[in-house]
């Protein structure tokens, strides 16, 4: 069994600047490479994520591994919350 938070991996996208999303809505997105919350302000054009790109991410620690289907990554942010 795959160790990590599964995410489908349909949830994932990748801004016009290469950067791979995974997409909370309302304009709030957490950028996989740092693993920090990000602002998407215009609509990006959006593209599919690849292989190649998630390996990328996997040699650098923010994935453990991906297949068709899921992308299992060590940790998440928590969602910035209004007090």
């Amino acid at each position: 069994m795959p160790i990590g938070i599964p995410i489908d991996r349909q949830l994932l996208s990748m801004l016009a600047d290469g950067t791979v999303i995974l997409d909370w809505g309302d304009g709030t997105a957490i950028d996989l490479a740092n693993n920090e919350f990000i602002q998407i302000t215009k609509s990006p054009i959006l593209q599919g994520v690849q292989d190649d790109d998630l390996e990328a991410l996997r040699r650098m620690g923010r994935v453990i591994s991906f297949d068709s289907l899921r992308v299992f990554v060590p940790s998440l942010p928590e969602r910035p919350t209004l007090t």
